[in-house]
Order: C-alpha cells, then structure tokens, then sequence
C-alpha cells in the first residue's frame, strides 16, 4: 500500500494519512460497523473505553482473516456526546502505533441503542503475495 500526505493539502490534523492507494490484486476486507460491546455483550460505560473495545473487536476481525493493524486502510468513527478528545488520541496511537491509515470521525446523534457511544466502520487490505 502507499500512502501520500501530498504538498498541496494540509497536513493531517491528527495520526492519519490523506489517502492510500491500493494496488491492483490486492485481497479486501470490509467490516461492518464494530461496536465498544465486550463478548459477554456488556457495552463499557465510559466512551473511550468503548473506542478500544471497539478496536479490539477489529484486529479480532482482522486476526481472523489473516490480517493485522497495519493492513488497514480506512476507518469512519461514529461517535456520540462528548469523548476526551486527548484520552481518544492515545487510545488510538496505542492501537496504530506507526501506522497511519485513511480516517474520518463523525459526531451523531444515537447509534442502535442508548448505551452505545462509539461505531468503527473499518476496511482493510492486503497485498497479493509476489510471485
């Protein structure tokens, strides 16, 4: 994968990159919406809390398909109410370390139920081995 911060647009305003380019071949992955729900189905009340559960249901999806962090490509955060914005920028440099994938975070209203605060709609890919 490449990723490009190019001149003639700002520079990212947090750990994310302005765009990667897939290359042709490469196998994709798209996750459905992954909620901050901890396996017994019990959502953490705090909302950061919620993002990393959220986090961890995805590598959990990406380790399943024989992927990891760093093939992820672009992630959409949905959020609801007020989230620390300083503990939400740890958690996530936490998860990515270096990697830098393509990101976009909305605030919205509700999601499918009250309790949750945060969704993570996330899509990977990884290329076709050489040869």
């Amino acid at each position: 994968m490449l990723s490009r911060n190019p001149t003639g647009v700002h520079a990212p305003v947090a750990a994310y990159s302005h765009q990667i380019e897939v290359p042709a071949g490469a196998r994709w992955l798209v996750l459905s919406g992954q909620i901050g729900l901890r396996l017994d189905g019990v959502p953490p009340s705090d909302p950061v809390e919620q993002i990393e559960v959220a986090l961890d249901n995805i590598r959990r999806n990406l380790e399943a398909a024989g992927m990891g962090v760093s093939d992820l490509v672009k992630l959409t955060f949905y959020l609801v109410g007020d989230i620390d914005a300083e503990r939400r920028k740890r958690a996530l440099e936490a998860f990515f370390g270096d990697h830098r994938p393509c990101m976009t975070l909305l605030y919205v209203s509700a999601l499918a139920s009250p309790a949750l605060k945060v969704e993570i709609d996330a899509w990977a890919a990884r290329e076709a081995p050489a040869g």
